[in-house]
């Protein structure tokens, strides 16, 4: 599995790539690979507040649906409208094209209560 080891983790499969006060999300490889073949990802309202572990989109494979989670508290500044005609984006590429939405983060140090990509690493492999 691809753990890029800039990024930083939530237990429940997020990714968060940091740009500036700006987060982008997505799900992660390993997310990806469980969940099969995706055809349909549900994005959250740009310009909607969140909190950090607040489910904000929903994903759907041909094997099951999934909530989405926040990994850092903020307003949704952008969305990935390309998802919504190509969900097997988040398959093919789910650290670049695939990814969901970014956060303007309100509390950047909540990027420290994620784990880093060895963490993750054996976090995942252990399920």
């Amino acid at each position: 599995m691809n753990h890029p080891k800039e990024l930083k983790y939530a237990k429940t499969h997020e990714y968060t790539r940091r740009e500036g006060r700006l987060a982008r999300i997505g799900i992660t490889d390993f997310a990806q690979n469980e969940l099969g073949d995706v055809v349909y990802v549900e994005l959250p309202q740009a310009g909607r507040v969140v909190h950090a572990g607040e489910a904000v989109a929903v994903i759907e494979s041909v094997k099951t649906a999934s909530d989405v989670y926040t990994p850092v508290s903020g307003k949704i500044q952008a969305v990935n409208q390309a998802l919504e005609q190509h969900p097997e984006q988040v398959n093919a590429d789910p650290y670049g094209a695939g990814w969901f939405f970014t956060v303007e983060m309100s509390d950047p140090s909540e990027l420290d209560r994620l784990l880093d990509a060895a963490t993750y690493q054996a976090t995942a492999s252990a399920h």
